[in-house]
């Protein structure tokens, strides 16, 4: 480690960019993480943490059961609308072949914990980061509270719409809208039973996740083929007539969602791979290096597992060695993460069908589908995650409880 203290600059306060701050901070940076926001929010919904995701936050020393609670699904499966289970798998099977079952919990949470295991003056609200200039060499950050220089490196953790994508990538054909829209809230504790199964059903253009969180709520989504800007006037009505007359427990569910707190978002993936995910001393993390569609549970997953890859690979750096360090990381996480924002691109359209023959014809087959096949597809995601070989591990000293 050289003498002086490295500085990172993070662009987004969002999962990946504390994740990834916090790696940088447990190997000796000092950071500093520029968010638009005006400060914590509590707006947002859940996520689910496979366990690649847990695996990678495990190499930062970071214990999420202890932001989240401990509470766990029954089992974890799809449905047809009519509640009939097309595939089930139990927690405690997950939990054998994967050493730990996935976990639900709000993001707000997860982001809380993540920013108070960093030094209080770490993070900037209302500090949106507009440019990078001089990326090469020294960069400058701009922001619109103010520049900041003498950074050894910046991350781009600056989400979707990521202006520093367009800055660098100006010929990259940008985002891809899936064809649907995505409704999300999260329901207060005792809305749906202790242990109840997470479960996903498959109707025709039209999706309904219910996810119990870890902390005791219960997460909601649901998607639907729809044009784009696609906005109802009255979203309870909109989700009832979707969806109220599908198996227990929706209906009784969206009578209890309050419409003011329900998210809407089109759904977006990257139309294709960036080349590279750095350009000098400046990254790219998350959503900004290979935004992807939830189809898989998987895009919060990479970015954390960009974290986990990008701190490792910067633990032991000097200055003058970031920019080899930032493309050994492009080396280490572009053709995964592309393979995976394929896949869920593919994952989407199948789950969309909407033509009462393909939508048969595809229950069929997720029906039919052999459990090895099942279990080999989801070790592709959750065994897939590794580290650079040669790289440290959390150093001594550091305490993995924060």
């Amino acid at each position: 480690m050289s003498a002086v203290q490295r500085h990172a600059v993070v662009a987004g306060a969002g999962i990946g960019g504390l994740a990834a701050a916090l790696a940088l901070h447990r190997h000796g940076w000092r950071v500093t993480v520029c968010e638009r926001a005006a400060g914590p929010t509590a707006v947002g919904a859940g996520i689910v943490l496979a366990p690649n995701a847990l695996r990678a936050f495990d190499t930062l020393g970071f214990d999420v059961t202890r932001a989240a609670g401990r509470a766990l699904p029954a089992a974890m499966g799809l449905r047809r609308p009519d509640g009939r289970w097309l595939s089930r798998a139990d927690t405690a099977a997950l939990a054998a072949r994967f050493g730990g079952p996935p976990l639900a919990l709000h993001r707000s949470a997860l982001a809380e914990a993540l920013a108070a295991a960093l030094p209080a003056t770490a993070i900037r609200y209302g500090a949106a980061v507009t440019s990078v200039d001089d990326a090469d060499g020294s960069p400058v950050v701009r922001t619109d509270a103010g520049d900041l220089d003498g950074a050894d490196l910046v991350i781009a953790a600056d989400g979707i719409h990521s202006p520093l994508r367009r800055q660098y990538f100006p010929g990259h054909p940008g985002l891809h809208h899936s064809g649907e829209t995505a409704w999300r809230t999260v329901l207060p504790a005792a809305a749906h039973p202790t242990g109840a199964a997470t479960a996903e059903t498959w109707g025709r253009g039209e999706r309904f996740g219910v996810v119990p969180l870890a902390d005791g709520r219960t997460y909601l989504y649901a998607t639907a083929v729809a044009p784009e800007g696609y906005r109802p006037a009255d979203v309870r009505a909109e989700l009832l007539r979707r969806y109220g007359t599908w198996h227990d427990p929706i209906p009784a569910l969206l009578e209890r969602i309050d419409p003011a707190a329900v998210l809407q978002h089109d759904l977006y993936d990257l139309a294709g791979p960036l080349p590279r995910f750095h350009h000098g001393r400046l990254a790219w993390l998350g959503d900004a290096a290979h935004a992807m569609t939830p189809n898989l549970g998987q895009g919060g997953c990479q970015a954390v597992e960009d974290a986990a890859v990008l701190g490792r690979l910067l633990a032991g750096t000097r200055a003058e060695d970031v920019p080899a360090a930032l493309a050994a990381y492009s080396a280490a996480r572009c053709a995964r993460t592309d393979a995976i924002r394929v896949r869920a691109r593919r994952a989407g359209r199948v789950a969309a069908l909407s033509h009462p023959l393909a939508v048969a014809v595809r229950d069929l087959a997720v029906r039919a589908t052999p459990a090895r096949v099942t279990d080999r597809a989801m070790a592709a995601l959750f065994d897939g995650f590794t580290l650079p070989e040669g790289t440290e591990t959390v150093p001594s000293g550091v305490s993995t409880r924060w």
